[in-house]
């Protein structure tokens, strides 16, 4: 580089480092702008004479981080200085000591939980990266700054992955779909969330992300127009109130408008709500609920809200502490219209989430919210010790699962994941209540266990000493804390069941003068199909293996040659005649990777892609290349774990194929209806059809149709023709 170059990268530094000082969220004192004056010398040291992909000075990613922390998160002085010296102990000669010797103990406690993280192995198996995750969260215990820090780091490495090869572009969008995204909106970082998603879409479906983002800006003056005609309805009132307010509008996400365009089956047209209003205003603690209430009575006289859309998190806040008063009225031109009333420190707490209760909160009440939270996470993790894949599942399903709120039998209010069962709540009141649960009563009258509770539903739980877990429990159970709960009594049980099952087999094979050994164990688990030691002594406890099964054991261990001849037919089943020509023949439509290879493959019964879809290849273990569409549920966490075996893949000619394509079609039910629809499938188009099922009901119908067709613009097309029949509502494939 030129000396002008450094010299103008120098000056460019500094004028980051300024900035970082100015947007702080947080007052800032003399001692904190010393703090962090210190750590950002220390990075600009460390990292001087490193380079990112793009070319830039490294420093600038961790500015960036820090500025992530510092305005848009909002966290204190010790979270910018660990943020600029996130990468110092992982990549420089910096050691953990030095830091905590310059630092203090806080920021070293932090870094090492970052390093920790970034230490973790980027395996390539999934039960590994499941494994990874869950070590993660145990650095949160340390504090939970460290996660918070590290969902801003990938937040920068998100904006800034173009300069990547596109395979990892793919595996760093699915893992941050995978985990960094439920975590960030857990931690009530709706705003960071909601960009990680689209930021992940534009690199695992760039295709569909900019056909989306296109869409939004053509119709941006639109909205800005419907915007300022909503508000021009409802200012003339607010303003005789007095009321200090702001009007503002907020386009939904792209990720959630295509998450809503799947889960509908509609266009981007038909999504109907793509926008929400907010309406911020002024206001002190003492009077904020009652002008929240004020503004929705001035909306809802002016337009008609939709009685069954309205969410009141204002009486009951999420426990992200997530307060607004959400309603959906039909807008001006029949549009119906998401309004979100919040104050001004409100829309701080949706902003900017767990920092900003640190700006609103005093004394013990600081970290209620948030120690709540990671006392739950605790239990969750010493609590799991089963199969990590399982417990990233599970753990998912609470970070991401909306709330209710439900009473104890004294009125107490608990907030609980969507879906929770009177099990799952005995087990959040106390575990030793889950333990003890033989009923409940849900608003006075005796339920199943595994019923659905809804909000407003007074739990009661009926214990008994003598009530313990059994593994019907595990269908009753929904959240993961109870479910690792009532898992690990079971395992519980089983091992001491399994203990007297050992002595009692012991006993059982000395008579038929058979030692126990490691030996008589493993020819016992494999005479028995079992796959533990554990599993045979458990199945002696309970007596599936008894006397008489223990005996022919016996008589064939004494027999070698019948034992060995036994075994040999067990481990050499006649192998079924494969016709390896026939398969490859019959799957020549797709080609693979860069060179375009034709290949043998199978498709995947899990989206049972047919040509022309989006599809990609995934090579594995025992069935060779397995072909999955891109909008399969399982593609992000294959990709972000398996990204090393993934293989582009794409049709090239689908004319000896045939595929089957289930299509649903619903609308007013008509005379002909049915001759017509068939009509168009079998003559105008020539395609056949194997099943048709029609059912009309109080003057509507709806068909299922089983089609035989080439490819996905053949399919296309025929969903198009019959949407254009009179009296057909929607025409989706299944």
């Amino acid at each position: 580089m030129t000396e002008a170059a450094i010299e103008k990268e120098n000056k460019e530094i500094a004028k980051q480092y300024k900035e970082l000082l100015r947007i702080s969220y947080q007052t800032l004192t003399a001692a904190d702008k010393k703090l962090i004056r210190s750590a950002f010398d220390v990075a600009v040291d460390a990292h001087k004479d490193q380079r990112r992909k793009s070319g830039e000075a490294y420093i600038f990613h961790p500015i960036a981080v820090a500025k992530i922390v510092a305005s848009e998160i909002g966290l204190d002085a010790v979270s910018i200085a660990s943020a600029l010296l996130h990468d110092v102990v992982e990549d420089t000669p910096y050691t953990l000591d030095d830091i905590e010797r310059m630092f203090g103990e806080t920021v070293a406690r932090i870094v090492d939980g970052l390093t920790k993280i970034a230490h973790l192995k980027k395996d390539k198996d999934i039960s590994q990266q499941a494994e990874n995750f869950r070590k993660m969260l145990l650095t949160l215990h340390d504090d939970v700054r460290v996660i918070i820090i590290k969902i801003a780091d990938r937040y920068h490495n998100m904006l800034t992955m173009d300069a990547m090869p596109e395979h990892k572009q793919v595996k760093i969008a699915s893992e941050t779909l995978y985990i960094y995204a439920p975590l960030a909106h857990r931690i009530g970082l709706y705003n960071i969330k909601g960009n990680l998603e689209d930021l992940s879409l534009k690199y695992t479906e760039p295709e569909v992300y900019s056909d989306i983002q296109a869409k939004i800006e053509d119709t941006e003056e639109e909205q800005l127009a419907y915007i300022e005609d909503f508000s021009n309805v409802i200012r003339n009132s607010l303003d005789k109130e007095g009321l200090n307010y702001d009007i503002k509008g907020r386009m939904k996400s792209i990720f959630s408008i295509r998450r809503k365009m799947k889960a509908q089956n509609v266009a981007f047209d038909e999504v109907y709500d793509k926008f929400a209003i907010r309406i911020i205003y002024k206001s002190d603690r003492k009077n904020e609920k009652f002008l929240a209430w004020k503004i929705y009575s001035i909306v809802t006289d002016h337009f008609t809200p939709n009685p069954i859309r309205l969410r009141d998190w204002i009486t009951s806040p999420k426990s992200t502490g997530y307060e607004a008063l959400h309603i959906t009225v039909m807008g001006p031109k029949g549009k119906w219209v998401e309004v979100q009333i919040r104050s001004e420190r409100m829309h701080e707490i949706a902003e900017k989430g767990y920092a900003a209760h640190f700006k609103y909160k005093h004394g013990e009440q600081k970290e209620q919210g948030i120690e709540d939270w990671l006392n739950r996470l605790q239990e969750a993790l010493e609590g799991s010790n089963g199969n990590a894949v399982d417990f990233v599942e599970e753990f998912k399903l609470n970070l991401y699962s909306k709330e209710i709120f439900v009473f104890t039998p004294q009125g107490d209010l608990k907030s609980m994941p969507k879906g929770s069962t009177p099990l799952d709540f005995a087990f959040h009141i106390h575990t030793e209540i889950g333990m003890k649960t033989r009923g409940a009563r849900v608003n006075g009258k005796l339920v199943p266990l595994g019923s659905t509770l809804q909000s407003g539903d007074q739990v009661e739980i009926i214990t008994s000493e003598s009530a313990k877990p059994n593994q019907s429990w595990l269908d009753y159970a929904q959240t993961a804390r109870a479910r690792s709960k009532i898992k690990s009594s079971l395992s519980e049980e089983k091992k001491s069941i399994a203990a007297d099952g050992k002595e009692v087999l012991r006993r059982k094979l000395k008579s038929q003068k058979i030692n126990l050994n490691e030996d008589t164990i493993n020819k016992l688990v494999t005479y028995f199909k079992l796959k533990t030691s554990l599993d045979l002594f458990y199945r002696v406890g309970i007596g599936v293996i008894d006397n008489e099964r223990i005996k022919d054991f016996a008589s064939s261990y004494h027999n070698a040659f019948l034992n060995f001849f036994k075994n040999k037919i067990r481990r050499n089943p006649t192998p079924k005649d494969v016709n390896k020509d026939e398969i490859t023949t019959k799957y020549d439509m797709l080609v693979f990777g860069k060179e375009e290879e034709k290949l043998p493959y199978k498709l995947s019964q899990c989206c049972n892609p047919i040509a022309g879809d989006d599809v990609f290849g995934f090579l594995s273990v025992n069935e060779g290349i397995k072909v999955h569409t891109k909008s399969c549920p399982n593609a992000i966490q294959l990709q972000s774990s398996y990204a090393y075996r993934i293989m582009s893949a794409k049709w090239i000619d689908s004319s000896q194929e045939e595929f089957t394509a289930d299509i649903r079609i619903t609308g007013i039910d008509n005379l002909g209806l049915v001759n017509e629809i068939t009509n168009i499938i079998s003559d105008n188009l020539h395609v056949n059809m194997r099943n048709l099922n029609f059912s009309a009901d109080g003057g509507t119908f709806t068909g299922q149709i089983t089609l035989v067709v080439k490819n996905n613009n053949i399919l296309k097309k025929l969903i198009n023709h019959l949407k254009q029949v009179e009296g057909i509502d929607k025409v989706s494939r299944i």
